[in-house]
């Protein structure tokens, strides 16, 4: 196998006309359609999207929101749709319907791309009649970490850019297949689950949807990969990687040591990526023996704010704001440079460490803080499960396991006994609850924390409500610690 030689290709239509000269009769996507293994070269794509382009120049929409759902019609759509000068909205196909009847309108959509003509239909109504110059614009939706969602504004050229420089600093070569599994309707799913590798020269295996995520493996025998945690940590548990697989990527998420270990004695590389949809996905890599050590992508700029937080400036990939959102753009991008909420340091050798985000702190009433991914973490490892997540009630944090299974709250509580004599009494825990279900998150793996606190705030209202159950009783005022 041969290492491509990198273009910086500066939009789509410069992409797909370039490799499908330069590579015509290589194989560009591996799919199953109609219940056969399908291999689809870079010169049959590139003729496709071409008529594809054609057909919708003549619809004269402007607008298009588009229901990823990883298939090979999914990604023509997304092609044929930039190069014909529309905006795009890239949407998650697993979203309820209630929710895409609300993002519909704020995106501008006046039309919609979806393999379910039912769902197309009664979502029609949503859609609407005023035409928007969005030429080359590409919208993505922030992770959903909290109550409302903002659209990312990118373009082919920042995706592009993007993709440029993880190809750079992680290079995969021209016979490697990547099979792709995550959301395409998110930006890492897109740019490392599809650009990075088709602009490396590889072959990127679509996935067939959420009912073969477990046994793609066999059927495509990948070489390399983008993963979330959760679902690295599910492949490895269940031995369901394939023994071709040598290189994965994740992203949006920590790996528990034991995992990591596993796939070094497999004899694959596990590199962590960093980024976030505001930077067109990564900005940074981990390249050596630590995943955790991240190098800094080329053509992107990372410093450090005094409190730690990340900063980030990156002329070429970086978003040109959040979509009919001025305000909130300007909180965050000042001057070209990006703050983007994360707590960051770097080691000796100028390598990136992520330790958390600035929100993910707990703060006391008395004014001490909690930081909760070593905070969640020490419970985790207490209790032998990652299904955790702390949240704030009355001043006290409270743990929320998804199921208390046989144990009272008191067991539980009198397991965690030894980690929180470490810490302060205000720090630790007053209850445990029972979710009832697999705690809310992300498509990246991420809890949910705003929906954990919805739920209970309407469960605790409507107990007190009864005379049932009483919220947690606000702590005693405490001095305010000296700054």
């Amino acid at each position: 196998m041969a290492k491509s030689t990198l273009v910086d290709y500066k939009g789509f239509k410069e992409f797909l006309e370039g490799m499908a000269a330069d590579r015509p009769h290589a194989i560009m996507l591996l799919c199953e359609r109609a219940g056969k293994l399908c291999r689809v070269t870079w010169r049959d794509f590139a003729d496709d999207v071409a008529a594809r382009v054609e057909e919708l120049k003549a619809e004269g929409k402007s607008c298009t929101a588009i229901l990823c759902d990883g298939s090979y019609e999914c990604v023509r759509e997304i092609f044929a749709a930039n190069i014909a000068g529309l905006q795009i909205a890239m949407l998650d196909a697993a979203v309820n319907d209630m929710m895409l009847g609300q993002l519909l309108p704020y995106v501008d959509a006046d039309t919609l791309w979806c393999t379910n003509p039912e769902r197309a239909k009664t979502l029609s109504n949503a859609l609407v009649g005023t035409k928007v110059d969005g030429a080359g614009r590409i919208l993505f939706f922030t992770s959903g970490t909290t109550s409302r969602q903002k659209a990312v504004t990118l373009t082919d050229s920042s995706l592009m850019a993007a993709a440029f420089n993880g190809s750079s600093t992680l290079p995969i070569e021209s016979g490697d297949v990547l099979l792709c599994v995550l959301p395409l309707g998110h930006v890492f799913g897109f740019v490392c689950g599809l650009l990075w590798p088709l602009l490396s020269g590889a072959t990127v295996a679509l996935g067939r949807g959420g009912r073969h995520v477990f046994d793609d493996w066999t059927y495509f025998h990948p070489t390399v990969t983008s993963v979330v945690p959760i679902l690295l940590e599910h492949l490895l548990r269940r031995d369901l990687v394939n023994p071709e697989l040598h290189t994965i990527l994740v992203g949006a998420g920590d790996c528990s040591p034991e995992r990591l270990e596993e796939a070094k004695a497999r004899g694959i590389r596990v590199s962590f990526g960093y980024g976030l949809t505001e930077t067109s996905s990564g900005v940074a890599i981990s390249m050596g023996d630590n995943p955790f050590a991240m190098t800094v992508c080329d053509g992107c700029e990372i410093t450090l704010a005094e409190d730690g937080e990340v900063l980030i400036k990156s002329d070429e990939s970086m978003m040109q704001g959040y979509y009919k959102l001025p305000a909130d753009t300007a909180e965050v991008l000042v001057d070209g440079v990006l703050h983007t909420g994360d707590l960051g340091s770097f080691d000796e050798d100028g390598n990136l460490h992520i330790k958390g985000r600035k929100k993910e702190v707990l703060v006391m009433p008395g004014g001490n803080k909690i930081f909760l991914p070593e905070y969640e973490q020490q419970i985790a490892e207490e209790l032998g499960t990652s299904e955790i997540a702390v949240v704030l009630r009355r001043g006290m944090p409270v743990l929320v396991l998804d199921d208390l299974k046989t144990e009272a709250r008191e067991a539980v509580l009198g397991r965690l006994k030894g980690a929180m004599q470490n810490w302060e009494r205000s720090q630790q825990l007053a209850d445990v609850v029972e979710l009832g279900r697999e705690l809310p998150r992300t498509a990246s793996g991420k809890i949910q924390r705003w929906m954990i606190e919805a739920e209970l705030d309407q469960r605790w209202n409507a107990l007190k409500n009864l005379g049932k159950k009483e919220e947690p009783a606000a702590p005693a005022e405490e001095e305010t610690p000296e700054e």
